[in-house]
């Protein structure tokens, strides 16, 4: 294989043989091509893009250069979840006990957060002494004992991906939807699943700002999915607006308690329903859409996924006592209150600002390496739609100081606030479902056309 006919065949524009794609990731990872190589071959993919087979060909390669989990004692089906990011974003903390409680399978591997979006494991380690670098047998073994596992990706789960990712990073080759498509399959198939369920976000506070790109994305998630032997679903669903009420990682995982308490933000829920749902359809669990989300709310008000959590922060090492008391994941020292200049009502609330408000205070990742505080964040008293007059309280920032909370609160929260005369309506977060069979927009149960395995 000459790396340099590869990169030249794709700086072409030609289509690369499976061949030319397996034996190039191969080399990659055991030396025989160059940092220098594979940053020339990502940036002829940015530019000339890849169809449907060539991203499934690079999804198996990169899948190979590691190992794939098997669960040879778990005979029943696994199913996971990913999300392409947002602000508030904690549906996968309540959402996997919640699906495992109904006899899912949920082995689900995260990432952390970078940039003005959190991660799962940042949340997730918000609850003391909680460990999400799991080996495969302890994996295997808290799966096996609460029906969901959560954990960060191992050394051997995928290795060209994060050296691929690394080098993406730093060459502006991110924005790639072949590139995204390998990067976020080659991860969940590694995790050995039989079904996937996506929440490909669109909006302010996404990766993807348009509807267009965002379905775009869940296309071609969903073909390279299915041509890699999975079942796949994909909902488009709305980052205009944070979810729920609370932003950054402590809070974020005591909005999580409280959904598996049953008083979680509607919002939140509704998501959480929906892709509960899907999974435990594709996961052969149920055979109707509405009676599956029916399902995901029994697990909530019998108190049996709330159960299943406390099993997992227990079995991984975390302080149970903490469930308990939830509001001791965010015990801030400063807090810092962000009044109403004006009466008015509240048109909008941009995810993006208050996703770097959490950055300025210490809650999120400028660069991969840097450490978060999980108590820093912002509580919102008001969302789209609520009147409210001059000086109510808006927001409250939670900081480790007044100077930091005073800047946050002046150069992102209060600016992230929208005031005016009457406020649109803002509808369902589900906007869109793709499957192999199509898509459609998003009309409730009757939408969902995937057959039970």
């Amino acid at each position: 294989m000459n790396p340099a006919a590869v990169i030249r065949k794709k700086r072409d524009g030609a289509s690369l043989t499976d061949d030319d794609i397996l034996e190039f990731i191969r080399g990659f990872v055991d030396g025989g091509v160059a940092d220098y190589q594979m940053s020339a071959l990502l940036m002829a993919v940015f530019l000339r893009g890849m169809d449907s087979r060539e991203t499934a060909t690079l999804t198996r390669a990169m899948v190979e250069t590691g190992s794939v989990l098997e669960f040879p004692g778990l005979s029943g089906a696994k199913v996971d979840k990913h999300s392409t990011g947002g602000v508030g974003d904690l549906i996968s903390l309540p959402l996997a006990p919640l699906v495992a409680a109904n006899g899912v399978y949920v082995p689900m591997i995260s990432g952390r957060g970078l940039g003005h979006t959190g991660g799962t494991l940042d949340k997730l380690e918000s609850i003391r002494g909680l460990r999400t670098g799991l080996d495969p047998d302890t994996f295997r073994r808290v799966l096996g004992e609460t029906g969901f596992a959560m954990g960060g990706q191992t050394e051997d789960l995928a290795p060209a991906d994060r050296r691929m990712y690394a080098l993406r990073d730093v060459t502006a080759t991110v924005e790639c939807i072949p590139l995204i498509v390998s990067s976020i399959l080659s991860k969940k198939i590694a995790e050995g699943i039989d079904a996937l369920v996506l929440d490909v976000k669109c909006g302010r506070g996404a990766f993807m700002k348009t509807e267009a790109d965002a379905l775009a994305l869940a296309r071609e998630l969903t073909r390279v999915g299915t041509l890699m032997g999975k079942q796949v679903a994909a909902f488009v669903t709305d980052m205009s607006e944070p979810l729920g009420l609370r932003i950054g990682n402590g809070l974020e995982a005591h909005t999580a308690v409280d959904c598996l308490r049953g008083e979680g933000p509607d919002d939140v829920m509704e998501l959480v329903e929906v892709l509960g749902a899907a999974m435990l359809c594709l996961g052969g669990a149920e055979t109707r859409f509405a009676q599956a989300a029916e399902r995901v709310r029994a697990a909530v008000f019998d108190g049996s996924g709330l159960d299943r959590f406390r099993r997992m922060v227990a079995l991984q090492g975390g302080d149970v006592s903490l469930l308990e008391a939830p509001e001791r994941l965010h015990a801030a020292p400063v807090s810092f209150p962000v009044a109403a200049p004006e009466a008015g009502v509240i048109t909008g609330v941009d995810p993006y600002g208050l996703g770097m408000a959490v950055v300025e205070l210490g809650g999120g990742r400028r660069r991969a390496e840097d450490t978060v505080d999980p108590a820093v964040g912002v509580v919102l008293h008001v969302k789209r739609g609520a009147s409210v007059s001059s000086g109510d309280v808006l927001a409250t920032v939670l900081a480790a100081d007044a100077e930091s909370a005073a800047r946050a609160a002046r150069e992102w929260v209060l600016p992230a606030f929208a005031f005016g005369e009457r406020a649109d309506s803002s509808g369902s977060l589900v906007r869109y479902l793709i499957t192999g069979s199509g898509e459609r927009p998003w009309q409730g149960p009757e939408s969902w056309d995937l057959p039970t395995p």
